[in-house]
């Protein structure tokens, strides 16, 4: 992955976050007036980690992805006939697709249910660029609208485990893409 490809990319993701999940503040529709509010600092350190999970998704999907450009006329087939070459790679690649569905549904029900505008903008960006880059970036959208209704927020032990799973996480990162 170029350079340049990593700025358009960052660029791109920073448009679209921007659009979805507006500034500092959002506004809440209910009825003919409008409510506007500040997001507490657990709810904007959320949208923190939301962003930052959508970034690293970003890079580290595209930069294997962009593997495939060489020969656009072959590397959607490629890419697929490719990840079903391993036992492991079908799982993971199974694990993803159930995922989306999974994510799909609920951000569909989320929006409707929390007047999230361009719910299948999120859904198409999943399947285009990738579920993990599209998926925060609705939870960061939802993150506001929650914090509109006073919605309860994260609590301390949930926090800690979510810390763990994170760090996991980003050490299965780091394994995978070192090849």
């Amino acid at each position: 992955m170029s350079v340049h490809d990593y700025r358009l990319s960052v660029g791109l993701l920073w448009v679209l976050a921007d659009r979805l999940a507006h500034r500092a503040t959002v506004s809440l529709r209910s009825g003919k007036s409008k409510r506007e509010f500040a997001m507490t600092i657990n709810r904007r350190a959320l949208c923190g980690v939301y962003g930052a999970i959508a970034f690293v998704a970003l890079i580290a999907t595209w930069s294997q992805n962009l593997a495939y450009r060489d020969n656009p006329a072959a590397s959607l087939g490629s890419f697929f006939r490719d990840a079903r070459v391993t036992p492991g790679a079908r799982s993971i690649t199974v694990d993803i697709i159930l995922f989306f569905m999974a994510a799909a549904i609920f951000m569909v029900l989320e929006a409707r249910k929390h007047d999230i505008p361009y719910v299948w903008a999120y859904i198409a960006g999943g399947l285009l660029i990738a579920i993990s880059v599209t998926f925060p970036l609705f939870l960061i959208a939802r993150e506001r609208r929650l914090a509109a209704s006073g919605a309860p927020e994260v609590k301390v032990g949930d926090a800690i485990g979510l810390a763990a799973i994170a760090a996991i996480s980003v050490a299965a990162v780091i394994f995978t893409l070192r090849g």
